[in-house]
């Protein structure tokens, strides 16, 4: 219900207001042409952070001009007709435009069905986008979907283990094998000055070039966030407010634990080829547990209500030296870089750093220190590859350390997570979690509204299990797992735990390989209306456990407004 209200609360503000400009959604498989633009070494432009706005392509490129390129001339008699037509292939479903406002209504549906083994799958989605920008300083969104699905077993055995559907909202049964959720999003945009963007807003973010981002990625559900953006000179500054909630703790009042994240990430466009982005990032807990005496030496564990920490709102800061300085700070901090470099036209090299925590001495020495945790990602994709028009191929790596994403809880008995980089269940970051390593190879071809898109991820974790003794255990798999709770795996001479010894597939060996194919006609390409048909061949195989291979196919029409990760 809170959701709801603030849909509906955004789009009242919007509409007393006057609105601007709009974000481009984060499924970029049918907006090729602005991805060919940005990732151009003709035009300066800050890639990094995302979802880009159309006014960061005003300067480089003529949006209506891109939507005429793929407009169906429909000359029917009637202005009926031709309007219901329009609406079906061309413009949004409902439009109210003039020189000064532009609102538009769209369906947001997907419909699909599918075969997965001997289960039959399907997504039953209804819903709907309203959209706007009135005068020159405001804009406003809100999208409202209702879905119930049956997925793939592997998909549904997730649900069932970590409370969520991938991305996208809590998993509630439905029937025998299915599935309910909602989600809802929403956001009001509003400039100020030509160099100054301020979004309150109930979505996602992402930060990074690749496929994957090790910063922050678009992987875990919708939150409430409060951007603020500066762009002057050859410098792009974001200041990003996010609060977050597991639903692994109940807290006293019977309210799940929640946390806010500080995000900072300052993009600096040396050339209009080369870019380099500084992160930093906090979480704080919401709460804190403190034990108290009730009698005799006796004591019990209350939740402490700690709210904001305001020493995080100053923009302009770095957020490791100001979680330093509060002391005996329960906080995890983050900072990392992320670096771009576009080689010729169109082909671009990029790779991203993350550090949790480092000491320096140990890392030298190699020996799989448990506290040296930290993400690396390394990858290279072109655009109109090899001077074809509309070819796009993509190779990235991803490596991330054990224990990485991970704190200590602030809290007791079956208090997980709280101060660890993850929201609702799922990572922020990489969605297989830590102590992983893995590569994804995309290619793409997009003809007219045609397109077919291959997609290969092969990689491997360590899971939190002892295989030889069969029993749980963590080795820096599982976001949620308290870091100080890893295995022992080196003693010295007098038998004390080093700390050493975990190296990257420590614990119980895993190995994933997804094949996927699509082919897809882009139906409406206002709101990426599309029909599609789909083949996915995934292999999984875990030391002790039976192998699996997964044939799906699906098919269906959609609105690919956004990306869902089942890649895993």
């Amino acid at each position: 219900m809170k959701k709801y209200l603030l849909s509906i609360s955004l789009i009242i503000l919007g509409l007393a207001a006057r609105s601007q400009e709009l974000l481009i959604p984060l499924n970029d498989d049918y907006e090729m042409e602005l991805q060919t633009a940005a990732y151009s070494s003709d035009y300066l432009f800050h890639t990094a952070m995302r979802g880009w706005t159309e006014s960061q392509f005003n300067r480089i490129l003529n949006l209506d001009s891109i939507n005429d390129l793929y407009r169906i001339k429909i000359n029917k008699k009637g202005k009926f007709s031709n309007y219901i037509l329009n609406s079906i292939f061309n413009d949004d479903f409902i439009r109210l435009k003039d020189d000064d406002y532009y609102v538009a209504i769209n369906p947001y549906i997907d419909f699909q069905l599918g075969k997965a083994g001997d289960r039959t799958t399907w997504v039953n989605t209804r819903g709907a986008e309203i959209k706007g920008i009135i005068g020159k300083n405001f804009a406003f969104y809100s999208s409202i979907k209702e879905n119930q699905a049956v997925f793939p077993e592997y998909v549904d055995n997730y649900c069932a283990k970590v409370g969520v559907v991938p991305g996208q909202g809590f998993a509630n049964k439905f029937k025998k094998q299915g599935r309910d959720f909602t989600n809802a999003s929403a956001y009001l945009s509003y400039r100020p000055a030509k160099w100054l963007d301020a979004t309150l807003g109930y979505g996602k973010n992402f930060i990074g070039d690749g496929y994957r981002s090790l910063m922050l990625s678009d992987n875990a559900a919708n939150y409430p966030y409060f951007k603020v953006k500066a762009e002057f000179w050859r410098i792009q500054y974001t200041c990003l407010y996010a609060q977050l909630e597991d639903r692994y703790t109940k807290m006293a009042d019977n309210t799940w634990a929640r946390k806010y994240a500080v995000i900072h990430f300052l993009d600096f466009a040396i050339t209009k080829r080369w870019n380099v982005g500084f992160f930093d990032a906090v979480m704080a807990a919401a709460q804190t547990h403190q034990q108290v005496m009730v009698g005799d030496s006796t004591y019990t564990t209350i939740d402490m209500k700690r709210g904001f920490d305001f020493q995080y709102i100053n923009p302009i800061i770095f957020l490791r030296s100001a979680e330093y300085y509060a002391g005996s700070s329960p906080d995890n901090a983050l900072l990392g870089i992320n670096m771009s470099y576009i080689i010729g036209r169109h082909t671009t090299i990029y790779g991203q750093f993350v550090l949790d925590e480092m000491t320096v001495k140990r890392f030298i020495a190699m020996k799989g220190y448990s506290a040296n945790k930290q993400a690396y990602q390394l990858g290279v994709k072109s655009y109109d590859c090899f001077g074809v028009k509309n070819l796009f191929l993509q190779l990235e790596g991803n490596i991330v350390r054990p224990y990485m994403y991970s704190h200590t809880p602030q809290g007791t008995g079956n208090s997980v997570g709280e101060d660890n980089y993850a929201h609702y269940n799922e990572p922020l970051a990489h969605p297989w979690g830590g102590n992983l390593w893995e590569a994804v190879f995309r290619a793409q071809y997009n003809w007219k509204r045609w397109y077919v898109q291959y997609k290969l991820n092969y990689g491997q974790y360590g899971d939190d299990w002892d295989v030889e003794n069969n029993v749980w255990a963590n080795y820096g798999h599982n976001v949620y797992n308290d870091y100080k709770t890893a295995i022992p795996l080196d003693f010295d001479e007098n038998g004390n735990d080093t700390n050493d010894g975990h190296y990257l597939l420590t614990g119980r060996k895993t190995t994933v390989m997804i094949n996927d194919i699509i082919l897809s006609y882009l139906v409406n390409p206002r709101y990426n209306m599309n029909i599609f048909a789909e083949v996915t061949q995934r292999s999984f195989k875990a030391q002790g456990l039976e192998d699996q291979n997964n044939f799906i196919i699906s098919f269906g029409i959609r609105s690919s407004l956004d990306r869902k990760y089942y890649d895993f």
